[in-house]
């Protein structure tokens, strides 16, 4: 019986592939035997010592069809990879499955907050049963959750509040992701980050009801893209956090996404009353359409680029995660967070809104380099 036979490339190893059509099943691109995937994995690894750090021979046969997308070289970042999360929110365990997954070498998550009926709701994480998570903390919960979905990445909890660590902690780390956190924490932690001499990826997430935003600060960050046969290096220029919010609103570009202006708004009522994050309710309604008034005044700003439709939306929801947009956002956190430490692929500049009323997703660069666009 004559087998047939198809040759596959593997991407950034040089290996070439011979697959029996046995080997290959229906709707898959390329299944292997375990015998197959042990040998082609020793030649991985040899090749890999070339250029660093290798991969062992269980990561390159675990991580098979991703160093098939994406590279050996990339993959090897990612197991070398040190992520820091605070803040256990639906989103942000959408976000921290997936980088499990995708292999990081390790995940240390941030947040002594006890368990509620409405963090269950939108974490899967968090186990059904009560009696499991009676006396532990949100972190430890979805420590214990996450350690099942992939063994080899290490994850970890660290107590305190974040805000009180000093620059030396940041420093273990590579990308530092923060949720619930108030508007001066994210300008506090952001500061820290920046402060060391090595980059590290800052990230804030925020979801309420069926908006997401996502902010990104790489620094000073370069990636190499793929243009026709060649591939072009290009560089970005990212502000902090409390230098793109502090640009004057009338000089951003027209179009931006209102619910650019809408999350900055509930930002600083929050700021203002004492509240911590998500602590508002229809009932604080008036004060927040009044803030909006002065802040669009302050701004030079037509009150209609904020609608106060959406920021009743906003306010009712208050602490309110809607699932489906948790493992939208969530998932879209994660893509960022894995071309920012593989360095494949070009990154978001530097603020991303979802809305699930219009299923739209929009990028929108906020920054003094683009005022007057």
């Amino acid at each position: 019986m004559v087998k047939s036979w198809r040759q596959h490339l593997l991407p950034e190893t040089g290996l070439k592939l011979i697959v029996s059509a046995a080997d290959q099943q229906p709707n898959s691109r390329c299944l292997l035997s375990r015998n197959k995937i042990s040998m082609i994995s020793k030649f991985s690894s040899l090749r890999l010592g070339m250029d660093g750090e290798e991969l062992t021979e269980q990561e390159t046969a675990l991580y098979d069809r991703q160093i098939r997308v994406w590279g050996a070289d990339a993959q090897r970042r990612l197991s070398k990879a040190r992520i820091l999360v605070y803040g256990m929110k639906g989103t942000v365990a959408e976000f921290c499955k997936n980088i499990v997954l995708a292999g990081v070498g390790s995940l240390t998550l941030v947040d002594d907050r006890v368990a509620t009926e409405e963090a269950l709701s939108s974490n899967f994480l968090i186990p059904s049963d009560e009696k499991v998570y009676v006396g532990k903390t949100l972190a430890e919960l979805c420590c214990d959750s996450l350690k099942d979905f992939n063994p080899m990445v290490r994850v970890s909890v660290e107590k305190g509040n974040l805000s009180s660590f000093g620059v030396e902690f940041f420093e273990k780390f590579d990308a530092v992701v923060v949720s619930c956190v108030s508007l001066a924490a994210k300008k506090l932690i952001n500061d820290k980050c920046r402060k060391l001499s090595k980059r590290i990826a800052f990230y804030t997430v925020d979801c309420r009801d069926s908006c997401g935003e996502i902010f990104v600060d790489l620094q000073d960050y370069r990636y190499s893209k793929k243009k026709l046969e060649e591939t072009v290096e290009y560089r970005l220029y990212y502000p902090t956090f409390e230098e793109a919010i502090s640009v004057p609103w009338r000089l951003l570009p027209r179009k931006v996404s209102k619910l650019y202006f809408a999350m900055r708004v509930i930002e600083k009522f929050e700021e203002t009353e004492g509240r911590n994050p998500g602590e508002v309710s229809i009932a604080d309604l008036p004060g927040v359409l009044k803030l909006k008034q002065d802040l669009c005044t302050v701004h030079s700003l037509n009150e209609s680029h904020v609608p106060d439709t959406l920021l009743e939306r906003l306010v009712a929801a208050s602490t309110r995660e809607f699932p489906p947009v948790c493992a939208i956002v969530g998932g879209i956190l994660g893509q960022e967070v894995i071309k920012a430490i593989s360095g494949k692929g070009e990154p978001f500049k530097n603020f991303f809104f979802y809305d699930a009323m219009d299923g739209k997703g929009i990028i929108e660069d906020v920054s003094d380099s683009n005022n007057g666009r």
